[in-house]
């Protein structure tokens, strides 16, 4: 695998380019960031490197910590292990970590914020305090912590992400970043991705609001709230991450997996619908796209990756100030990819022909079909080996083989319903079953 260091994605053309830098930088001087970098991510690479700031001057391999980003591969590591048949996203807590008065929660509830459960654990501020250890953690994780009854709506929780580590060292006899670092850095070849600030790294701050000075925040061992926010990283690893969320390495999560995890759980802002939670990975609408990724914050540092997963395009950014003093990174990451996306859409995949003829079985489905007096399409898609029903307009269905005149939906209203064939006594198929709606060659 090439290392991340060495790839390149699709440059921006240079009037995309004048508008992320001009974005960085005019929010780096409204903001009072010490530093601030933003990196655009298209094909799978980091494409361009927008800076602003000079305590330190950013660079692609200066670290800068990721906080709750840091729960994204946590939920990565969950789902791992689901498809491995290790767990089940409704198991419930307890089956894991035994003994605790959370444990009817299920890990779906947990990775999508929909448990209920308060958002800290007992004690000090565990962002900046050196962090117990599991037991410790468990002790303090008394029924009390929930806020309220589980799927009652959204509810954040860095103690659920505790939890979920916790489970995920209990279920494999392995300390988390030691599994992390087995199953995903290591693989993806996010080498600058650490549990410890690793030189060169930027030092983190809060500005004092009156007189611009900088207070030096901690650097702490979160401990057992380590897969809540603790790993460090760079642009150019954190844009690995974010190309892998738009499109997974197969060896190291299965996309349908991937896909899994972006639909929404829950619904965080029920006046708009603007934002929401699907299975460890936040979900933004702006306008008709809809971006997954996830903020970040710890003293002294926030962080940003947001990615639209049709285009192949994210954008990723830290910052070492404890928030900006007009704005936020998480809305200047959001506006920087609907700027690129906006100036320079994907370009259209060409169109090749097929290499040969469907097989029989599938070549005798094609053509128009016909349900209510509404016209039904199917076509074959010789890459894929499905059938493609064109219904309704603009909607799609793909189905693929599942045995004799058995097909299965793969996408849209009928994903995962059956498609029959109903043939006459010559063996002629008549008409298409799709889960009960049968479909004739005649209106």
């Amino acid at each position: 695998m090439t290392p991340p260091s060495e790839r390149t994605g699709r440059p921006l053309l240079p009037e995309t380019t004048r508008r992320v830098d001009d974005l960085v930088a005019g929010t780096q001087v409204t903001g009072r960031a010490p530093s601030l970098v933003l990196g655009v991510v298209r094909d799978g690479a980091l494409a361009h490197l927008a800076a602003a700031g000079e305590r330190p001057r950013p660079h692609a391999d200066l670290q800068y910590r990721l906080g709750s980003i840091s729960k994204t591969m946590t939920a990565v590591l969950v789902m791992q292990l689901r498809d491995a048949g290790r767990l089940d996203l409704a198991d419930p807590l307890d089956r894991h970590l035994p003994g605790t008065p959370l444990g009817a929660l299920t890990l779906r509830q947990l990775l999508g914020h929909a448990s209920g459960l308060q958002r800290e654990p007992d004690g000090d501020w565990w962002e900046r305090a050196e962090g117990g250890d599991l037991t410790t953690l468990l002790a303090g994780a008394t029924g009390s912590k929930v806020a309220y009854p589980p799927y009652r709506g959204y509810h954040y929780s860095n103690l659920a992400y505790g939890l979920l580590g916790g489970a995920l060292e209990r279920l494999t006899g392995t300390p988390w970043y030691a599994l992390l670092r087995d199953r995903i850095l290591d693989p993806l070849g996010m080498r600058r991705t650490t549990y410890q600030a690793t030189e060169p790294y930027a030092r983190g701050y809060v500005v004092h609001p009156w007189h611009d000075t900088l207070h030096e925040e901690p650097r702490t061992d979160t401990g057992a709230m380590a897969p809540a926010g603790q790993l460090w990283a760079t642009v150019t690893d954190l844009a690995t991450w974010a190309a892998f969320l738009a499109d997974p390495d197969p060896t190291v999560l299965a996309p349908a997996s991937l896909t899994e995890m972006c639909a929404p759980v829950v619904i965080s802002d029920l006046d708009s619908w603007r934002g929401g939670h699907g299975l460890g990975l936040e979900l933004y609408r702006q306008g008709d796209r809809v971006y997954v990724g996830h903020g970040g914050s710890m003293p002294g540092y926030v962080a940003t990756l947001v990615t639209h997963r049709p285009d192949r395009a994210a954008v990723v950014g830290f910052a070492n100030a404890y928030g900006f003093r007009t704005g936020s990174i998480g809305a200047l990451g959001q506006q920087a990819l609907s700027t690129v996306l906006d100036a320079e859409p994907a370009p259209p995949r060409p169109w090749l022909p097929a290499t040969g003829p469907p097989p029989a079985n599938a070549a005798a489905l094609t053509g128009r079909w016909w349900w209510m007096g509404h016209p039904v399409d199917v076509t074959w898609d010789a890459d894929a080996g499905e059938l493609v029903a064109h219904q309704y307009g603009e909607r799609r269905v793909r189905f693929a083989p599942e045995g004799p005149d058995r097909w299965r939906g793969r996408s849209g209203w009928n994903d995962g319903e059956t498609l029959t064939v109903l043939r006459d006594d010559a063996g002629r198929p008549t008409a298409l079953d799709i889960a009960t709606f049968v479909h004739h060659r005649a209106p």
